[in-house]
């Protein structure tokens, strides 16, 4: 990738919440496939559920397996009550409103780090699965993209406030 695009590609991630139409590549041009974030969006999920910078993905369309790259590991923790890691390669099979066999992004509860393997969309709520237990949140949480690091509290200013439902349901 050279420069002029490397740069081009993280200004779009940057913007992507914005919905700027300028970072999205042009229907007439074979040489650019649709974001992350786009393709994200097509499957029915917020572009949100993912971290600002994913630097490329590879994406079976025929079996829905797929992997989204990071410029390394990512973490940050969401209102104080969740902390979030993504490694650097996530991988996973996607569907309409639904993402499973997940690897590669885990959340801390209490003390131990368990990983997330299934997120699915049902109405106007995710719901997060860690195998035995889960968890809902209203969509409206994944507008944005958290930053690594800072997640939605970047430069001390608020970005949105995280609607938190404990891990409590049963699977």
């Amino acid at each position: 990738m050279g420069l002029g695009l490397f740069s081009k590609t993280i200004l779009c991630f940057t913007l992507v919440f914005v919905a700027s139409s300028q970072c999205f590549a042009s229907p007439d041009d074979d040489d650019e496939k649709p974001s992350a974030y786009e393709v994200l969006s097509s499957y029915n999920f917020p572009i949100g559920i993912l971290p600002k910078g994913v630097l490329d993905y590879q994406l079976d369309s025929s079996t829905g397996k797929f992997s989204a790259f990071l410029n390394g590991s990512c973490s940050f923790s969401l209102e104080g009550s969740y902390q979030l890691k993504y490694k650097p390669t996530i991988k996973g099979n996607i569907s309409k409103g639904k993402l499973g066999s997940l690897e590669g992004v885990s959340v801390k509860l209490f003390f131990m780090w368990i990983d997330i393997v299934e997120v699915s969309r049902s109405g106007d709520n995710l719901e997060f699965s860690v195998g035995i237990t889960g968890a809902g949140f209203p969509i409206d949480n994944f507008e944005e993209c958290p930053q690594c690091g800072c997640g939605l509290n970047c430069d001390g200013l608020q970005v949105s406030k995280i609607r938190t439902n404990p891990f409590v349901s049963s699977n």
